[in-house]
């Protein structure tokens, strides 16, 4: 009890800590801009997407209103000019670096463009390191520094008793691969456990990055779209490629009426856009949890100087108290979210794997004949 005593204070510390440094990274942002009348006017939409959204920097803090930002490698190549790099802080404050800038607006908003020489605006081959990609890389390192060494001892020394956390890993590992794989794809699970822990642990890592604001934590990464995207291709091409011929021929043949399937072939269209439901499935589901969870503390976090800005600063304070606390409590929340959309993510794309490995449902004529002869013989 005094170890989960510590446990739960730890998390209301963290929870607490940073929702004040929404709070103040919201504040000192420059989405609260001063008009000609000295009347203050919030942006909401630049606070909300501009944390969760993906950037050319890291922003930490700002200082005397001078921002305090960790700039990122931009990596472009131009049709006209061939391939540039510089960091980007040559283009962050609306400047222009080499004819490269960020546009503000309009269908590349927040892209870094160039003006080609028909003088119309060009998005050049981007391969910057961003804001989300930089959160990618370090989720990979990590995964990479917490399993090779253990794969290592494991390996080297078997017989050894593991660690504290070997023991945690590995009985998430067990848990994983008992309750979710083996039971979810059936008797092949051992040639899909790699990649389906990969992803749990991968999507688990980035989650709870994701709830930590600060360098070089707090990219929104498992609520990009894109992301989820790619980690859904993968479990569609997976359960595709390697699907047995079975499900091939329940889709394209299935056991239905002819006049359900010929001559036209309602049920193999059905069937056919079933399997990219389900990719779409993971993909929305993932993306829509995390980025809600991280909206609705951004929100609650802005209603702080929203009613600031409307109703006096009085209003504002009287509001932090209710902000807070349920910003504390969305992240406890969030905290049980990540490991659930980890999970969920995992045990859906086995699932998929699993319906994919169909077995025949009758036995060919050498099979009966084998089995019939098996029955006379033990009969003798």
């Amino acid at each position: 009890m005094k170890r989960l005593y510590n446990i739960l204070v730890c998390i209301l510390i963290l929870s607490f800590s940073c929702s004040v440094t929404y709070a103040s990274e919201s504040i000192q942002s420059d989405s609260i801009t001063t008009e000609k009348d000295s009347t203050k006017s919030l942006d909401i939409s630049s606070i909300l997407f501009g944390h969760t959204g993906d950037s050319y920097e890291y922003h930490i803090t700002e200082i005397h209103e001078h921002p305090i930002v960790i700039p990122l490698p931009v990596i472009v190549y131009s049709e006209e000019r061939g391939w540039f790099t510089f960091l980007s802080t040559k283009v962050t404050e609306g400047e222009t670096y080499n004819g490269f800038f960020i546009q503000k607006g309009g269908s590349y908003d927040g892209k870094i463009v160039e003006i080609n020489s028909k003088g119309e605006i060009a998005r050049p081959f981007d391969l910057s390191i961003t804001k989300n990609v930089f959160a990618l890389l370090f989720s990979c390192f990590l995964l990479i520094i917490i399993f090779v060494p253990m794969a290592r001892s494991y390996k080297k020394r078997p017989l050894d008793v593991p660690n504290k956390s070997q023991n945690l890993l590995e009985m998430v590992i067990m848990y994983m691969e008992d309750d979710v794989i083996k039971p979810s794809v059936g008797k092949k699970y051992q040639k899909y456990s790699p990649y389906l822990l990969t992803v749990f642990f991968f999507i688990l890592i980035n989650n709870l990055m994701g709830l930590i604001p600060i360098f070089p934590f707090g990219a929104n990464l498992t609520g990009n779209l894109s992301v989820t995207l790619i980690l859904a291709l993968f479990t569609f091409f997976i359960t595709n490629i390697f699907g047995t011929k079975e499900y091939w021929k329940e889709i394209l043949w299935p056991d239905v009426p002819v006049m359900l399937k010929a001559p036209i072939p309602l049920m193999q269209m059905i069937e056919l856009i079933s399997t990219l439901t389900k990719p779409f499935a993971l993909m929305i589901r993932l993306f829509a949890n995390i980025f809600a969870g991280h909206m609705i503390i951004l929100v609650l976090t802005t209603l702080i100087f929203l009613f600031s800005a409307i109703m006096g600063a009085a209003m504002g304070y009287a509001t932090v108290v209710i902000s807070v606390l349920f910003s504390v409590f969305m992240y406890c929340l969030e905290l049980l979210v990540a490991f659930i959309q980890a999970y969920v993510f995992t045990l859906l794309s086995a699932i998929f794997i699993g319906l994919a490995q169909v077995e025949p449902h009758h036995k060919t004529k050498k099979e009966e004949s084998f089995s019939v002869a098996q029955v006379n013989k033990k009969n003798d």
